[in-house]
């Protein structure tokens, strides 16, 4: 059937997908599953209740919670309402949720359970105007979903009529969601998104999947985010079945136990296993030491192009001796991974897809809803090292400046109550201004290779673009995280956070004795190791590009401490205000 508006999903799923697990979460070591029918009932249900608590068309509630059924369940019911769901992240700053409480005109909260009711209710309550706090979990005090599935079969005869008028009528360029960006500068912005947008994308990039309604896909990026959310929705379109992970520690575990054919991944969560997996060889010894780094390296170096003879008979061969073992642990599905939000290595690439577990990476933005490129596994449209081809029925350029600029029906509606900054961001033309920079390859694929607001200028003029110096250092297993500086200065430097259960092992390898971590990382001959890695990066690099100093920080950089987005992309004026000591001693000698 055709799907216009997100809520048509459900009719979609219930007449063609009428399966028992079309969404499911761990709870208590053991799967909760919903069928086609029941997510349709339930969503049906939580319309009736929104309309009988009072709430109207284009009324905005926010909700606050880890994925889960419920979470679907409230973003149907709210769309079938013809309200406007505003999805949140359960980590942001209390001052990022008081803006959006206030900004976002919200008439209702829907929060997950008691540790977020005590952690928002007080910030609720400064909004300066009533906002209704609705909880998922039962929570003393608060109204519950459960209580409001009992007014929605109450009044089910009293508003169906409404709902059924509105799954009839309702146009798809009615706003249907607004998402605050988590951004790495300023204020969160109300990125408004229409049903068309959605389906427009979410249609988009299912007509490139290769996996179907036989297939479960693992969910545990935050639904809040258009990317996870659009995949979601992409998912249903094909019929496939989601289950939500526990939480993000589960993961390895949750995919075994509920035998998952994929998911979809930030390249943090990537680079995290891709470091487990070459540790796991740190372990062994003897010929399956050689064996493992052999395969290893096999991998790394896989592309879809290599053909010959030898190296399938090497892929063979490091296939059933290796990478047959890895997916045993991760439920033995060849799987696909799909990549987004930020850069991911090339090597993590090769890796996992040499070992069936298919990455295929993809570009977009908020403003997009999401997709903009990507690989396309379907008709095996794919270049490892890019972000693929532009989405079908968009268009796509490169301005002058080197900015990727697209234009179609994924570009968002604008910037809710901010008609100036839309402007900004959508010109008279309707080209949509990323603030990436990026190049084409082979005229088809996009390279991103910056944002454009993050290249700086040294004080000989010469210009950086740190982004690709950084993903090029984090290919170091020893360089957990960085950031390279030095703008108006004479070269460029950078901040490493090293990876220490990695020096650990180096240092007890080349008997360095140390007391603590931080001695360790002082220690010259760990200094010298560090700026060795460095110096691979460097050799690579144009002589102005080349990183002359650097800082070994001990520290983490977390949403939660601010110093990344919810995207784990770098806040760089935040890390620069946090280490402005540490970057001028760097400096200190070259004024």
């Amino acid at each position: 059937m055709e799907v216009t508006r997100t809520f048509d999903l459900l009719e979609k799923l219930v007449k063609e997908y009428p399966k028992d697990d079309i969404l499911s979460r761990k709870s208590g070591g053991k799967w909760i599953k919903y069928s086609s029918q029941s997510y349709y009932d339930h969503s049906h249900i939580l319309a009736y209740a929104f309309l009988a608590l009072g709430y109207e068309k284009n009324d905005k509630v926010i909700t606050i919670t880890p994925n889960r059924p419920e979470w679907n369940f409230a973003d149907m019911g709210l769309m079938l309402a013809g309200m406007v769901h505003v999805p949140v992240y359960t980590t942001l700053s209390n001052d990022d949720y008081l803006h959006i409480f206030k900004h976002s005109d919200a008439r209702a909260v829907i929060l997950g359970g008691d540790s977020l009711v005590k952690k928002l209710a007080p910030i609720i309550a400064q909004a300066e105007r009533t906002i209704d706090i609705i909880t998922i979990d039962p929570v003393e005090g608060y109204k519950s979903i459960s209580e409001l599935y009992i007014l929605g079969r109450e009044n089910e005869e009293k508003f169906k009529s409404v709902i059924e008028k509105n799954k009839a009528e309702l146009s798809e360029n009615e706003v249907a969601t607004i998402i605050y960006t988590s951004g790495t500068t300023g204020t969160p912005k109300g990125v408004m998104l229409t049903h068309r947008n959605l389906v427009f994308n979410f249609i988009g990039t299912a007509v490139q999947q290769i996996r179907d309604h036989r297939h479960k896909m693992l969910s545990f990026l935050p639904l809040c985010h258009i990317y996870e959310r659009g995949m979601n929705y992409d998912y249903q379109y094909m019929g496939i079945s989601i289950y939500y992970a526990e939480s993000l520690s589960t993961i390895a575990s949750d995919l075994a136990d509920c035998k998952a054919d994929g998911f979809c991944a930030v390249p943090r969560v990537l680079e995290m296993m891709f470091n487990k997996l070459e540790s796991a060889g740190k372990d062994l010894t003897g010929i399956k030491k050689v064996i493992y780094k052999w395969a290893f390296s096999i991998a790394c170096k896989f592309d879809y192009t290599k053909n010959g003879i030898l190296y399938k008979m090497q892929y063979a061969i490091a296939d059933k001796l290796v990478y047959s073992k890895w997916r045993e642990k991760l439920g033995g599905k060849e799987m696909l991974i799909v990549s987004g939000g930020s850069a991911i290595q090339a090597k993590i690439i090769r890796l996992f897809t040499a070992a069936k577990m298919y990455i295929f990476e993809g570009y977009g933005m908020t403003e997009a809803s999401p997709v903009i490129a990507v690989n396309n596994p379907k008709e095996m449209i794919i270049k490892i090292g890019t972000v693929g081809k532009a989405m079908e029925g968009t268009e796509m350029m490169i301005a002058p400046d080197g900015e990727i600029l697209t234009r179609g029906p994924h570009v968002m509606l604008g910037y809710y109550k901010d008609p100036e900054y839309t402007k900004e961001v959508i010109d008279s033309d309707g080209w949509l201004h990323t603030g990436d920079i990026g190049v084409m390859v082979d005229k088809i694929f996009l390279k991103i290779t910056d944002r454009k607001k993050e290249i700086f200028k040294l004080s000989a003029g010469k210009y950086v673009a740190p982004q690709v110096i950084e993903n090029m250092l984090k290919e170091s297993s020893y360089i957990e995280n960085c950031m390279v500086v030095g703008e108006n200065q004479k070269f460029a430097s950078a901040l490493i956070i090293p990876d220490i259960n990695k020096l650990h092992f180096w240092a007890a390898k080349h008997k360095i004795h140390y007391t603590d971590n931080d001695n360790l990382v002082t220690n010259p001959d760990v200094v010298k190791k560090i700026y060795k890695e460095i110096d691979k990066v460097n050799s690579k690099l144009a002589a102005h590009e080349q990183v002359k100093r650097a800082k070994i920080i001990l520290d983490e950089w977390t949403p939660l401490n601010d110093m990344l987005s919810q995207t784990l992309k770098l806040k760089r004026n935040k890390i620069k205000a946090k280490y402005s000591e540490t970057i001028a001693d760097i400096y200190k000698n070259e004024a």
